[in-house]
């Protein structure tokens, strides 16, 4: 990759730093926008501060994966990391909603460009039987990152200006950004192509549109999540249209369409829809349904995030033993197990259940995500591996957006059929999220009707995670190419 040789060592705690950036957002503001909110106004959108940051993030990581092997990592690094601190200064500093939403918009933007290159630069500095182990740094990253972010959101809400939730990227930011710049070092690419700007945009219109109408279609079908889905689909027809006759498409049908990287992931969308399930509902399952504590239902989940670098770690070392595509394998196996505990679930189980379902899916999901990455990193040449890096983390991001959209809709549909046609109210399972449900009447009533729709809600995320099974059979070990011709 370099002409001089890049510090390997500083570059992973560069690419650890700027991981950790994105990692922690997600979890220090949901700590603190209930009062970002009541200082803000405009309740109604409280929900677009987060699909926001996911919508730019998801529609952009490809372009950015695809403009990484065009002209570089670093380049592309340092780009995503300026955008996600401008617009974290400019989100301490927004005075309502809609101007956080728009900062949390170019946030995303960032985002979509710094996660799958800092990923390719992994895969270009180290063999595929050192990068398992590094995987398994980044991932311990995630899961530390969501362990740290409540409480340091907590920390920073009661002691300083909630400004703070986003100027505290900037020290770490620049850390990384300061790391990329002085530490990787790496061939100037003479590669001249014509840049795909009309697939770029339409593809980014098609993803955008997606993403809105599955975040409008959560609590109900409305005028705005079907002209969404319309837009959406003539987006992508103009899209495919557009990248069948480029000279230089932006994604390439042959890239995407080849069995390794098509299973692999389609394996990691599925996972991803099945791990937002637990992250959603499993909590409120424990709380509501169990009668425990925050506290509790925070250990139970807390499993999932002690068993994925657990996983992560253990498939690192193995790579080379066993090969990647029976860890994958292995891996599709754990998740269903798991969510089968879920479903078991009753009102008279133990918590430790809950915990035993969280671990071994978490366990599950560190095999197959670094199996599934390294697979398609190792199924392309250098020159395309930004692009295919890219695939798998879209294929995350999507994965987990409409993995919330149907299960949520699952549970909408079982509470407003649960309780003998009589529908639970956003009102009554605040109650009883709070405690008070009881004390109001008809408490047990309502937490029976919770328990058969999250019931049915952990069917359904197990039928998801059943279908990683066959997908991970279909997938085909690598053999990566030497000088295969570029697709782009």
């Amino acid at each position: 990759m370099t002409q001089r040789t890049s510090h390997r060592g500083l570059v992973v705690v560069a690419i650890m730093a700027s991981m950790a950036m994105i990692a922690i957002e997600a979890t220090i503001v949901s700590t603190a926008m209930p009062q970002i909110a009541a200082q803000l106004g405009q309740i109604n959108l409280y929900s677009w501060v987060f699909s926001s940051f996911l919508l730019t993030q998801t529609a952009t990581t490809v372009v950015f994966g695809k403009l990484a092997d065009i002209y570089g990592r670093k380049p592309m690094l340092m780009v995503g990391i300026a955008l996600f601190l401008l617009a974290s200064v400019l989100a301490g500093f927004a005075w309502s909603m809609p101007s956080m939403i728009g900062f949390r918009l170019l946030q995303g933007i960032g985002a979509g460009a710094i996660q799958p290159v800092a990923m390719t630069v992994v895969a270009d500095l180290f063999p595929g039987n050192q990068r398992g182990k590094v995987q398994g740094y980044l991932a311990s990253v995630w899961a530390l990152s969501a362990v740290v972010g409540p409480l340091l959101g907590s920390l920073i809400i009661h002691n300083l200006p909630w400004a703070w939730i986003f100027w505290i990227n900037v020290p770490v930011g620049l850390l990384a950004a300061l790391g990329f710049l002085f530490f990787l070092h790496e061939e100037k690419r003479p590669r001249v192509v014509s840049i795909d700007v009309l697939g770029a945009a339409l593809f980014a219109v098609s993803i955008s549109a997606l993403m809105i109408a599955l975040t409008e279609i959560e609590s109900a079908v409305s005028g705005y999540a079907i002209a969404a889905f319309v837009v959406f689909l003539g987006a992508l027809a103009a899209f495919i249209w557009q990248e069948r006759r480029a000279e230089a498409p932006m994604v390439a049908p042959d890239l995407w369409l080849r069995r390794p990287i098509a299973f692999a992931n389609l394996a990691v969308f599925f996972a991803s829809m099945s791990i937002m399930g637990l992250t959603t509902f499993l909590p409120m399952y424990v709380q509501t349904v169990l009668d425990r504590s925050p506290l509790v239902a925070g250990f139970a989940l807390t499993m999932l995030l002690l068993g994925w670098p657990c996983g992560a770690t253990i498939a690192s070392r193995q790579f080379s033993r066993f090969g990647l595509r029976p860890i994958m394998i292995v891996g599709s196996l754990f998740i269903p197990v798991g969510t089968c505990l879920l479903v078991l679930l009753a009102p008279s189980s133990s918590p430790v259940l809950a915990a035993a379902g969280s671990l071994i899916m978490g366990f599950g999901m560190g095999l197959l995500n670094i199996g599934a990455l390294i697979l398609t990193q190792e199924s392309v040449s250098a020159s395309d591996r930004g692009s295919a890096t890219a695939s798998n983390v879209f294929s995350r991001n999507l994965g987990s957006t409409l993995g919330a959209a149907v299960l949520g809709a699952v549970l909408t549909y079982g509470l407003a059929n649960a309780n003998n046609g009589q529908a639970i109210t956003p009102e009554q399972l605040r109650d009883l999220l709070n405690g008070t449900g009881a004390a109001l009447g008809g408490g047990e009533d309502i937490r029976q009707a919770l328990q058969q729709a999250l019931h049915a809600t952990f069917m359904v995320m197990m039928l998801i995670a059943v279908l990683i099974v066959p997908a991970c059979l279909l997938v085909r070990q690598p053999q990566t190419p030497q000088a295969e011709p570029k697709s782009a």
